[in-house]
């Protein structure tokens, strides 16, 4: 059954790692803490003491999973790396928690990775019939089975070689006995970035794990590009693959921080502007300018400062929904977003209200809120959407829902903007979302809008996978 809580899609990870700090461990947990809302559903640090590995993973959120001091103290070493999991499909168990763990020839190694492999399947097989055997359901296994099983001798050869052989989007953080490495795929679908602090190198899906830690940020990883962080300092390589960027542009629409920086620019900045093209191309003659908080604020901020129509906290959100919140009346069928979200009447009563939104999957959420405004006094309701239609499902390292539940791909706006009760809706332009993103040596990714992927994915191995309950992470 799908609820009000499963109408957003949702990112499926955040990596972090750190070399050369004696508190490598708590610079990791407080990284994947600022980087909590790309993954909820484990967490986990493995740290290196000189070749000998500790790790603590386990399900739920960064403060569950490490909530008693030893849980801290028993990481020691001065290289960590960490990682925060949501999955998309197949099991959701601990066995699949990351970052993996595994034992080589080559000494240990450890291994965070966001983004989706769509050739996974294929290599999973081929793997197994070479006689590989796999300890999880997760894609991102192969990448260890692929790094020791390379017949390169340095460990930068092999990790080149090994990626080489993938194709779909990966950031990831690898720990090895004396090495952090960084990689991001060749079309940079999703963020990674270095930072510094304290002689100390840091990794991590976003600016602002660097924040939280004070530290400088120093670039990002391109794409493309192999970074490995040993007792020589920073040294850069690149995989064979040279290709056009395709950066998702769903990072500046919904799943970054506003306060991170990616892809070359502040996402704060970026999402005004969707707010301010939003309202040159959609205008309304109301009241009240509304948000649907937090995703939503900075591209209502953007239209209010293109219209001068008033912002106003119109709906306030709840953040301390628990994952074991029991319905007390069952019966109640827009109860989940009555928990989540409550009107401020005063700013909404006999007011004509547009109501911000950065995406709209299935709908539910948003027809439940319409419904809520219109109680709490709304006069007219206008929805704004700062991103176009979701058409097409992600293979490339985001939740989107199948085609079928996409509410866009099976009804016309209209239909929609009937669904939802509202009085007019209205979605920003693919050309106005790409005007309002920096174009300067960066492609972006708009698969999920336009049905043109950057890799076409293998759709009988996607089903399989599927079916077959292979994660993708």
């Amino acid at each position: 059954m799908i609820t009000t809580f499963e109408d957003k899609p949702r990112d499926k990870c955040a990596v972090m790692g750190v070399y050369n700090h004696p508190r490598a461990a708590n610079f990791v947990y407080l990284g994947l803490y600022s980087l909590q809302h790309r993954g909820q559903e484990s967490s986990g640090i493995v740290t290196n003491d000189n070749g000998t590995f500790y790790k603590h993973i386990d399900m739920g959120l960064v403060a569950d999973v490490f909530s008693e001091t030893s849980d801290m103290e028993r990481l020691i070493g001065n290289i960590a790396i960490g990682h925060n999991r949501y999955s998309t499909t197949g099991m959701v168990k601990k066995i699949n928690a990351q970052p993996l763990v595994v034992s080589s020839k080559y000494g240990p190694m450890a291994i965070s990775h966001n983004g989706n492999f769509v050739n996974s399947q294929v290599l999973h097989n081929k793997l197994e019939d070479e006689g590989a055997i796999f300890q999880t359901t997760t894609d991102t296994e192969i990448v260890l089975h692929l790094i020791a099983r390379s017949k390169k001798e340095k460990m930068i050869d092999k990790v080149i070689d090994s990626m080489d052989r993938i194709q779909g989007a990966f950031s990831l953080a690898i720990m090895t006995r004396k090495k952090l490495i960084g990689v991001r795929d060749p079309r940079g679908f999703r963020p990674l970035c270095i930072g510094e602090k304290d002689g100390a190198y840091i990794l991590a899906s976003e600016s602002c794990a660097l924040d939280i830690l004070d530290a400088e940020y120093i670039r990002e990883v391109e794409p493309g590009e192999v970074v490995i962080f040993d007792k020589n300092g920073i040294s850069s390589y690149r995989l064979t693959e040279k290709i056009k960027n395709s950066s998702c542009i769903f990072e500046y629409i919904y799943f970054s921080r506003p306060d991170s920086r990616i892809f070359g620019e502040k996402v704060d900045k970026a999402r005004r502007k969707l707010g301010k093209m939003l309202a040159l191309e959609n205008p309304v003659d109301a009241d009240r300018i509304i948000s649907v908080p937090d995703s939503s604020n900075t591209a209502a901020l953007g239209y209010a400062q293109e219209t001068g129509i008033r912002f106003e906290i119109g709906l306030i959100r709840n953040h301390y929904i628990g994952r074991t919140f029991i319905h007390p009346v069952q019966t109640m069928r827009d109860f989940n977003v009555r928990i989540k979200f409550n009107p401020v009447k005063g700013v909404l009563k006999n007011k004509r209200i547009v109501v911000v939104e950065d995406s709209i999957a299935r709908g539910t959420t948003l027809r439940y809120l319409v419904r809520m405004l219109r109680n709490a006094g709304a006069k007219e309701i206008h929805v704004r959407v700062s991103s176009p239609p979701i058409l097409y499902p992600c293979y490339y390292g985001m939740d989107f829902p199948t085609k079928e539940e996409l509410i866009a791909s099976q009804m016309s706006i209209e239909e929609i903007r009937e669904f939802l009760q509202a009085d007019t809706l209205h979605y920003l332009s693919l050309e106005g979302l790409l005007n309002s993103v920096p174009r300067e040596n960066c492609g972006y990714c708009t698969a999920c809008f336009s049905g043109e992927y950057p890799i076409v994915p293998d759709h009988k191995v996607i089903k399989h996978q599927l079916e077959n309950g292979i994660v993708t992470d």
